[in-house]
């Protein structure tokens, strides 16, 4: 069976972050093993959370543990997502050190999770700073969403185009969110062999959590052995079924997590030019 190691939030009431990424992940039958950085009771757009940020040095104890356990021998991918303090960016680059020497094969996927349209950064500037000096020179594949790609591009993301000629200058494998296609919304996979949009309809309002579901998914397909088209095909379905599921519903249902990657009839695909 598959595992991955998952770095960032959980969050208790709320399909989002670490937690979310950790069910998605067992509904494929890959076991996840989730290393906490928040303990939060309900996601903050909610009102205020409760818990609390963990600290790195239980963090490092954690990882510890699991490395000294042989966990990191058999790791098909590493995903890193939240991060509270630049402490805690350190450790994950650690982790990503003592993952890549023990499992040379693991995919390291980075989230830079950042900050998003509208509200702009929403983490410490030192958290963004640490996160692209420490975990993207590390990351075998990079999942921004639109406004993140911009900030560490340079290069205004707003439909695929651009988006896959943003992802040629970070020079890494990037999955990027949030790309406008039309009247739909979308997501581009782009690498040195060329970049794939995947869209579906916009929903009117759309839950927090979405851009992890797809990551984990995305994840999923490249540790079940797809290639990064089916991986994205894949990935993109699962979060537009998601996404339906949850129409009327203040948070994503668990229950509507794919147990399986196929091709739903809400996608579609096409290739495009950088």
């Amino acid at each position: 069976m598959p595992s991955v190691l998952i770095l960032s939030s959980f969050v208790a009431s709320s399909r989002v972050g670490g937690g979310a990424q950790a069910l998605a992940l067992a509904r494929l039958g890959i076991d996840p093993i989730l290393v906490p950085t928040t303990l939060l009771g309900r996601h903050p757009g909610w009102g205020p959370p409760g818990g609390a940020a963990v600290e790195a040095a239980t963090m490092r104890a954690m990882l510890e543990a699991i490395e000294a356990q042989g966990v990191f021998r058999s790791l098909s991918a590493v995903i890193t997502g939240h991060f509270s303090s630049a402490e805690q960016v350190a450790v994950a680059a650690q982790a990503l050190d003592a993952v890549r020497a023990a499992s040379p094969d693991a995919g390291l996927v980075v989230d830079p999770i950042m900050g998003d349209e509208g509200p702009g950064l929403y983490v410490q500037e030192a958290v963004a700073e640490a996160i692209v000096a420490e975990l993207l020179p590390r990351a075998d594949l990079i999942a921004p969403n639109a406004w993140e790609l911009t900030r560490l591009s340079g290069c205004q993301v707003t439909d695929a185009a651009s988006a896959a000629f943003a992802a040629r200058i970070v020079r890494k494998p990037t999955l990027v969110s949030s790309i406008t296609a039309g009247e739909a919304i979308g997501v581009v996979y782009a690498d040195a062999a060329g970049a794939i949009l995947a869209s579906h309809a916009r929903a009117e309002r759309a839950p927090n959590g979405t851009g992890d579901l797809l990551t984990a998914l995305f994840t999923a397909g490249l540790a079940l052995d797809l290639d990064p088209a089916a991986a994205l095909i894949g990935a993109a379905s699962g979060v537009a079924e998601a996404v339906a599921a949850a129409e009327g519903l203040d948070e994503l249902p668990a229950g509507a997590f794919p147990a399986s990657l196929g091709v739903s009839p809400l996608v579609q695909v096409e290739m495009i030019g950088g």
